[in-house]
C-alpha cells in the first residue's frame, strides 16, 4: 500500500507541477507580446524622430514654451538639471525616452510628435 500511495503522490506532484509550468509559460509569452507591442510604437517613434531632420532654431522656440520653467532660459538648470553637455552624457535615445515618458522625477512626460522632438534634439545639441 505504501508504493500506490507513493506513486499517486508522485504522479499528482508532476501533474501539480505541470500545471505550474504551463501557467508560468502562459504569463511569460503574454507579458512578451506586452512588452513587443509597447516597445514597437515606442521605437517607431524614436526612428521618426531619428531620421528627421530637426533645426535648432525651431528647437529652441519649443525649449522656451516647454521646458524654460523648469531648465531656466540658459538651460543651466532650476528645479530640473543643467542641460548642457547633455548629449556627452545621454544617447538620443536616451533623451527621446527622457522626454516623452518622464523617467526621472519631477520631470513629466511630454506628449511631443516626432518632428518637434527632432527639432528639441537639434537645439539640445548645441548646448555645448
Amino acid at each position: 500500500m505504501t508504493t500506490s500511495s507513493s506513486s499517486a503522490a508522485e504522479k499528482n506532484f508532476k501533474k501539480e507541477l505541470g500545471r505550474k509550468f504551463l501557467i508560468f509559460f502562459v504569463i511569460s509569452v503574454l507579458c512578451g507580446f506586452f512588452f513587443y507591442f509597447n516597445n514597437r510604437d515606442n521605437n517607431q517613434y524614436i526612428l521618426k524622430t531619428l531620421e528627421s531632420n530637426g533645426s535648432a532654431r525651431e528647437g529652441d522656440a519649443i525649449f522656451k514654451t516647454n521646458c524654460v520653467g523648469c531648465h531656466g532660459i540658459t538651460a543651466r538648470g532650476l528645479v530640473g538639471p543643467d542641460l548642457h553637455s547633455l548629449t556627452r552624457r545621454m544617447n538620443d535615445k536616451e533623451i527621446i525616452k527622457q522626454v516623452t515618458e518622464g523617467l526621472t522625477p519631477p520631470m513629466p512626460s511630454f506628449e511631443i510628435d516626432p518632428k518637434n522632438m527632432s527639432h528639441l534634439l537639434k537645439y539640445l545639441h548645441t548646448l555645448e
